[in-house]
């Protein structure tokens, strides 16, 4: 779904969405679970120079990778938001672009509008933790065998001494 510019001038528009699996790309190593679903409204805010703010909910269930045990693991979005769009200024000799306080959250655009997947792609990936696991609990990995502790206790000694430091205990 693409806001344009010159249909936002006339009207907000409404959107209420679902979005099924693999529809919306979020990476190689996330999944979407089930359908997703965004509802809101895409809206040019008044006396700005094409400045367009989408705002609504989105509600998705992922699935990747534990980061400890390297199982599956899941997560969920439900949750509100409020994206702010202005046109990208144009290249100077400087790639730099000077944000004032508060433009923290502002995103740029190029072109006619905003493609709302891509701005839903976005702000799943930034709810999601940076790190999934698959339980509060999760053991992870065992460092010296590389077995998976939540499924089975490993035979390794838990403390591995290097004797390199042995000299530097006596002091």
């Amino acid at each position: 779904m693409f806001f344009h510019l010159t249909e936002l001038e006339h009207h907000p528009i409404h959107f209420d969405v679902n979005f099924a699996p693999g529809e919306i790309d979020l990476g190689e190593e996330l999944a979407q679970k089930g359908s997703l679903h965004a509802a809101g409204t895409a809206e040019l805010l008044p006396n700005t120079l094409g400045e367009i703010r989408l705002r609504g909910r989105v509600e998705a269930s992922v699935e990747g990778i534990c980061s400890l045990c390297l199982e599956a693991a899941g997560a969920n979005v439900a949750s509100p938001f409020d994206l702010f769009y202005r046109p990208a200024p144009r290249k100077t000799a400087h790639a730099e672009i000077h944000l004032e306080e508060g433009e923290i959250d502002l995103s740029f655009y190029t072109g006619d509008g905003v493609q709302l997947e891509e701005a839903i792609r976005d702000f799943v990936l930034l709810s999601l933790p940076m790190r999934l696991t698959c339980s509060e609990d999760c053991l992870g990995l065992c460092p010296h065998c590389g077995s998976n502790r939540n499924t089975a206790a490993c035979s390794c000694r838990a403390e591995q001494v290097d004797d390199r430091w042995a000299a530097l205990r006596n002091l």
